[in-house]
């Protein structure tokens, strides 16, 4: 992440397609699947029933794909690096397939277990392959590419899901997502590089792996109570967990983020932190529908449209700044652009804002979004090339790993502070927004260490 860095070309990550197509698409599937499940399952629940165990859908997902970003490395001793894809894809599929077809609830919450599974080597895949199976000079362009496909699947996820159920057939989604599914694993033969098997199998971190499945199993749970005491208790245990996972990881020989992350003067933890308060940003998306109904009166398509904006931010500017050299400014406007996004949001909720207000919201949202987007690959690249040698490709199979953690504390923390808002939509509002521009503001902290 040098300044005068060479970042190579589009033209030339386009000499590397199917390479390309095959992580973009591994973890563009992941993502819509996301969001293909919140626009369905109210649907999905009048037919089959199980609203008890509703929320169960995503904890199930977050979780399993938390397990399998973890043993990436595993994997891709055991069958190289086209085995795991063909895997993940066929897992993937395989519980896309059973959701389609499930006649209760506790099959479904089978099916989204497996796809979550699917997901995580997926996900975790795209990350560490790009160390192998592009050039370094393309690692920055390969990394924007495969984030922003969380963006992608924003815009592609809502729309699947909700075209689905809105014409009565929400299994079809499933179906849909499936035989993409199927269709990226045609590439995989002619995609990725022989020779990309680790040296050697990494050991099973089962203790840390143990723990911080129960910090994600934790931290899910706090974000589907309605008690705000519950939640912050589960917040409470997730975070003991973490630090327990975090002493473990410092004294095992079996580790599932690099030794050097625990080193004095690590640059690799600090790169890890600040994609951590990126990543959870994200969250805030969930409730933006809400404020936009609710407060700006807007219809519930229009209202889908903030939350949108969001990630469009994040996609466009990924692919914009993947062209820069000088990496440093950027890393540290990131969180800067996020948390003044969220801050003047925040500012800009009031009761029955008039139309040219509730518009005024887009643009505040994209200029946040903006904030993930400039420096998320450039954070993606530090954390590979930081690595000691021989570490590259588990520092970058960390940051699938650090991404889902992300996603799952920052649901959680979202979900807290709305409720913290009690009854009032604007009061929720203010403290989510507020929340997380603080939040966000802590990232000008760690990018300042990881720059």
């Amino acid at each position: 992440m040098s300044i005068g860095q060479d970042v190579g070309s589009w033209r030339e990550l386009g000499r590397h397609t199917s390479t390309s197509v095959v992580l973009a698409g591994g973890v563009l599937v992941g993502a819509i699947t996301i969001y293909v499940a919140a626009s369905l399952l109210p649907t999905a629940i009048q037919d089959i029933g199980g609203r008890p165990l509703y929320a169960w859908t995503m904890t199930a997902f977050l979780v399993a794909e938390v397990v399998a970003t973890m043993v990436v490395g595993q994997a891709l001793f055991r069958f190289g690096g086209k085995g795991s894809y063909l895997i993940g894809f066929g897992v993937f599929a395989a519980g896309s397939v059973l959701c389609a077809v499930s006649p209760s609830m506790p099959v479904l919450l089978v099916g989204r277990g497996t796809q979550g599974l699917g997901a995580g080597l997926l996900t975790g895949l795209g990350f560490a392959l790009i160390h192998s199976a592009l050039p370094p000079r393309l690692w920055s362009r390969g990394s924007a590419l495969i984030s922003a496909m969380f963006g992608v699947g924003n815009f592609a996820g809502p729309a699947l899901g909700g075209f689905s159920a809105q014409f009565g057939s929400w299994r079809s989604a499933f179906v849909v997502i499936a035989v993409v599914a199927a269709a990226l694993a045609v590439f995989v033969p002619r995609a990725l590089p022989r020779g990309e098997r680790p040296a050697q199998a990494p050991p099973v971190p089962v203790v840390s792996l143990s723990l911080i499945v129960g910090a994600t199993g934790a931290v899910s749970m706090a974000g589907i109570l309605s008690g705000t005491l519950a939640m912050a208790g589960f917040i409470a245990l997730g975070l003991v967990l973490v630090a327990a996972f975090l002493v473990t990881e410092k004294r095992a020989t079996a580790s599932v983020l690099p030794g050097s992350v625990y080193r004095p003067g690590s640059r690799l933890r600090w790169i890890y932190l600040t994609i951590m308060v990126l990543a959870s940003g994200v969250s805030v998306e969930t409730f933006l529908p809400l404020f936009g109904q609710r407060l700006g009166g807007l219809p519930p398509a229009a209202a889908g449209f903030f939350a949108a904006a969001l990630s469009l931010g994040w996609s466009v500017s990924q692919l914009v700044s993947a062209s820069a050299r000088e990496t440093r400014r950027l890393v540290l406007a990131g969180p800067a652009c996020l948390a003044a996004g969220f801050a003047v949001l925040g500012l800009l909720q009031t009761e029955q804002p008039p139309l040219p207000l509730v518009l005024a919201w887009l643009p505040v949202l994209f200029f946040g979004g903006m904030g993930i987007g400039i420096a998320m690959p450039h954070l993606s690249v530090a954390a590979m090339t930081s690595a000691p040698e021989g570490e590259g490709g588990k520092a970058a199979a960390g940051i699938a790993t650090v991404l889902t953690m992300s996603t799952a504390f920052g649901a959680a923390v979202a979900g807290l502070l709305v409720n913290l808002g009690g009854p009032s939509v604007l009061t929720s509002a203010r403290w989510l927004l507020f929340g997380f521009a603080a939040i966000s503001a802590l990232g000008l902290l760690t990018a300042r260490r990881a720059a």
